[in-house]
């Protein structure tokens, strides 16, 4: 039987035409700043200025070693992105921090062994909340497909403290790819997958390790990572890869028009 999930989609419906920008570095997912809006590729950043819609900076580096950023986020002056060496196993995860500013490569953390591929990486509290992520087709371990995806949560020194899984509904959309995007907001984590044009809504439980769906929100865009505009919170910036576009999306969230799910 399959799975229904909550979808809202009143709640989530646009109150203004989504505000796009060409780039062409949006090829993996974008992270929002006050002034600036930042297009993420494998191995590619472009900074450009949100009023305007210019590129101010582009940064690229080497294939070898910047084989696949997935996706990044403001913390600070700093830009801390998601990075593995997907598709190849085994799989090695890692941070790469750039200067927000500049655009200068920073320093590489690489983490320690956890099954899959990091994805998403982000603050909330005072840890760090990263997503490794694994796949049916390629890139992924034996025996291992999009049923093992994982977030985890790290301390401030990228040590483990907690790790959750995702509820089946959500992993039933994620098939046959995994978990692309995740922006916080408020207490809630908001999650994207592959391909599919959906936000889901998770909370992390108050006991035991599954993550709880809250609501599931159609959006304009087809998956990959996210993030939630600082500067005005009712946006919602997505990539569209295919004609490779920054896609800000003014949103009204309404919790109370949710319903959880059911089999």
């Amino acid at each position: 039987m399959r799975i229904a999930i909550p979808l809202l989609l009143a709640a989530f419906a646009p109150q203004a035409a989504p505000h796009r920008i060409p780039a062409s570095e949006a090829n993996q997912g974008v992270a929002a700043g006050l002034h600036f809006i930042y297009a993420i590729s494998n191995h590619e950043i472009g900074k450009y200025d949100k009023r305007t819609g210019k590129r101010v900076l582009h940064w690229e580096g080497d294939p070898a070693h910047f084989k696949h950023m997935n996706s990044c986020s403001l913390i600070g002056r700093e830009l801390a992105c998601a990075a593995s060496n997907y598709p190849d196993v085994p799989q090695h995860s890692m941070v790469e921090f750039f200067d927000a500013d500049t655009l200068r490569h920073m320093r590489t953390v690489p983490l320690g062994a956890f099954p899959g591929s990091l994805t998403v990486l982000t603050r909330h509290g005072l840890s760090w909340w990263a997503v490794f992520a694994n796949y049916d087709d390629r890139g992924g371990a034996p025996g291992r497909d999009h049923r093992a995806t994982l977030l985890v949560e790290l301390d401030g020194k990228f040590h483990e403290k907690r790790r959750f899984t995702f509820p089946e509904a959500v992993l039933e959309r994620f098939a046959p790819k995994s978990c692309s995007g995740g922006s916080w907001k408020g207490d809630l984590l908001y999650v994207t997958g592959h391909d599919r044009p959906e936000l889901y809504a998770l909370r992390v439980p108050a006991k035991g390790n599954v993550l709880e769906l809250v609501a599931t929100y159609p959006i304009p865009t087809n998956g990959q990572a996210i993030d939630w505009d600082p500067f005005e919170p009712a946006t919602l910036w997505s990539i569209e890869r295919k004609t490779r576009e920054m896609v800000a999306t003014p949103i009204s969230l309404n919790p109370r028009s949710g319903s959880p799910g059911s089999r």
